[in-house]
């Protein structure tokens, strides 16, 4: 009882609780205020769009601005969330803080010319760009900087959706599939709700959405169950699952015919952009462009339509599916979170009809489900139907998030999530996995699976097809000066010289390679009777993908790569 009552321990917690809170606040106190500007500003930029339709016909004209914007200015900013991901699970060259107003610029810019895309993404990357500049201002060491990037992204999430509790949740859940990361439990609560606070205290109002439906069979439970409504959940969120992997493959599925027949890229949200408005006059309809959370036009379909019986037509949630995917697959910027809440709410309408069920109750379930398969958040978004519409439904909502979980595989909107408790093939699956290399070697193992099966009357339907097999993957690793540049023609590129290791990573990406990260604070060293080091080379790309495609990826790209000490594993 003496060692368990000892004040030395508590102290140390103190100071700790201390230090965070001295370390947390003032990001996230400056992460809600950019959420409170970006959501004040999103919402006139949203009305003048309803109030002058004409400035959808300059969507391509407002692609082509921001793909200029982020070609000149956004070299690593370009990485997105994925860049924040890769930051904290392995920090190395930082985010960047231009990356803040960058993808503010793009994300309003998208929206006023009515692109179909969310809020999420671009609260996040404010958060974590602010978060990385303080790191930097203040040199926080690599470990707690970890802390420090998951505490922006929680501080932007929840101030953007007024769910302070989910904000905190979700930062800890989207890093790792299947794994929380518990040592920033503290610094992301404090995070999420001053961020909340923060965007509040500037007079932010949040959408506001109601589930009547409460089940009380059973009086006397705090969460009354209904068997056979449970059974009707448990399908449809089955339904939820694949949606959610229907649209985490088909908005990267779109993004390879852009960057295979557009090398240009400032060119692609041009395409993507009259593709929209194509969709837009053959539909005959607007209710699938922007937010999408309310819309001023009588009998339009919106978020908070769907929880009304009649408030979404049968294939609205796929509608607006095609539209988001083409926005962002092009190009174009925003998050894809409110989106998915758009098609899951209304794919939720949909289901409800058929399955006889609450309206309101299906809607909710689609809404919070979707997101939960596609972003691999299953107890987040559970929290978030709590915080949303309050906790008489806990049992549903569960049911629903997790379900859709599992259904929506080893796939996802964030492809440098880890993957820590792989889903399915949980023997063939390494652990730590980027969801980028996990989901190609899931596809793998399934049709390796499905090949060796026995059966004379699939060899009998197809005699010559041939066999599958495991892709061979492979990894480069180039090693250069962090500050190299590439060499300039012209008196623009020599006044904004670009550096060698972000252009390489920017191919690699572009190219569609799984995985492509830079480090830091290494120096090259070969194994044998004696290790070779030089300290100039302090700058590690890895690439990592089948090594038919890293041969090709090095043929494409000789110039960029002359010179460069490259390692073949």
């Amino acid at each position: 009882m003496k060692h368990i009552f000892h004040p030395y321990p508590h102290l140390v917690s103190v100071l700790q609780l201390l230090k965070w809170s001295a370390l947390i606040i003032p990001p996230a106190m400056l992460a809600g205020s950019a959420s409170a500007l970006f959501l004040w500003s999103l919402d006139h930029a949203t009305r003048l769009r309803w109030e002058h339709g004409w400035l959808l016909l300059l969507l391509p004209l407002g692609g082509l601005l921001v793909g200029l914007v982020y070609h000149w200015f956004g070299r690593a900013a370009e990485g997105g969330n994925n860049l924040i991901m890769d930051e904290i699970h392995q920090p190395g060259g930082g985010v960047p803080a231009r990356m803040a107003p960058l993808v503010l610029f793009g994300t309003l810019a998208t929206h006023l010319c009515g692109g179909s895309a969310g809020r999420e993404g671009t609260a996040v990357q404010m958060g974590g760009a602010i978060s990385s500049w303080f790191g930097r201002v203040f040199r926080i060491e690599p470990a707690s900087l970890r802390v420090l990037l998951m505490s922006g992204v929680a501080a932007g999430f929840g101030s953007v959706f007024g769910t302070p509790l989910t904000g905190a949740i979700f930062a800890m859940e989207v890093i790792t599939v299947g794994r929380m990361q518990y040592e920033a439990l503290i610094p992301v609560l404090i995070a999420s709700v001053v961020g909340d606070l923060t965007c509040s205290a500037w007079g932010i109002k949040h959408a506001v959405y109601h589930i009547q439906f409460a089940d009380l069979h059973e009086a006397g439970r705090l969460f009354p169950l209904d068997l056979w409504l449970l059974g009707k959940v448990v399908v449809a969120a089955m339904a939820f699952g694949l949606t959610s992997l229907l649209f985490s493959e088909l908005v990267h599925a779109v993004q390879k015919p852009f960057k295979h027949y557009i090398k240009f890229p400032p060119l692609r949200p041009v395409v993507g952009g009259l593709a929209v408005i194509a969709g837009v006059y053959v539909l005959g309809t607007r209710d699938y462009l922007g937010i999408g959370v309310t819309n001023p036009e009588a009998g339009s379909v919106t978020i908070l339509s769907a929880f009304q019986p009649g408030g979404a037509h049968t294939w609205s949630w796929l509608w607006k599916l095609l539209f988001t995917c083409v926005t962002l697959g092009c190009g174009f910027k925003g998050g894809e979170v409110t989106p998915l809440f758009f098609i899951g709410a209304t794919l939720g309408n949909t289901l409800a009809w058929v399955f006889n069920a609450p309206v309101d109750l299906f809607a909710g379930l689609g809404f919070i489900a979707v997101f939960a398969g596609a972003t691999n958040t299953p107890l987040a978004c559970t929290v978030m139907g709590i915080e949303l519409f309050g906790a008489q439904n806990t049992v549903y909502f569960a049911t629903a998030c997790f379900l859709a979980y599992y259904f929506s595989g080893h796939s996802g909107i964030y492809l440098s999530q880890r993957v820590g408790v792989p889903k399915q093939h949980a023997k063939d699956m390494p652990s730590n996995l980027p969801l980028r290399e996990a989901r190609e070697r899931s596809r793998a193992l399934t049709e390796a699976e499905l090949a060796r099966r026995p059966g004379p009357s699939a060899a009998e339907a197809a005699p010559d097809r041939p066999q599958i097999a495991v892709p061979e993957m492979g990894k480069l690793r180039i090693y250069l000066a962090p500050t190299e540049t590439i060499r300039a023609h012209g008196l623009w590129a020599k006044l904004n010289p670009k550096l060698t290791y972000q252009e390489i990573i920017k191919a690699a990406r572009q190219d569609g390679l799984m995985n492509a990260n830079a480090f830091t604070d290494q120096k090259l060293s070969t194994t044998g009777d004696a290790d070779v080091g030089n300290s100039r080379l302090t700058m590690r790309i890895e690439l990592v993908d089948q090594k038919s495609k890293l041969e090709e990826f090095r043929r494409q790209h000789g110039e960029l790569l002359q010179g460069k000490v490259i390692v073949c594993e």
